[in-house]
């Protein structure tokens, strides 16, 4: 059973940066497609920005500008830069990985605030 799991939430105050890395028991990289999502309380799970194994990127309009994912070929992860956070950026965030079927991780909370 594949897991996938997240790492790098905290606490920050606006303005300031932080970034999130997704990892998977068989390589992340391995993955045709991975997307960071988050889901605030009391609201629907969103997609944030996703990555192909081509390298190919898209994100949200919200975060556009701010937020940045990337794969990282030297430790095996693909990392979400989240930088000007906003207290609407709070949520817990979600990895999901795809490769023939669809992989989440358990979430890693991010909080700002103002």
């Amino acid at each position: 059973q594949v897991q996938v799991v997240e790492s790098g939430g905290g606490l920050v105050q606006a303005g300031g940066s932080l970034r999130l890395s997704c990892e998977a028991s068989d390589s992340i990289l391995n993955f045709n497609y991975v997307a960071w999502y988050r889901q605030a309380p009391g609201k629907e799970r969103e997609f944030v920005a996703g990555i192909t194994n081509t390298g190919d990127t898209n994100a949200a309009d919200a975060v556009k500008g701010r937020f940045t994912i990337s794969r990282n070929n030297a430790d095996d992860t693909v990392d979400l830069q989240m930088n000007n956070l906003k207290p609407e950026d709070t949520a817990v965030y979600y990895c999901k990985a795809a490769l023939r079927r669809t992989y989440w991780g358990q979430g890693t909370q991010v909080t700002v605030s103002s």
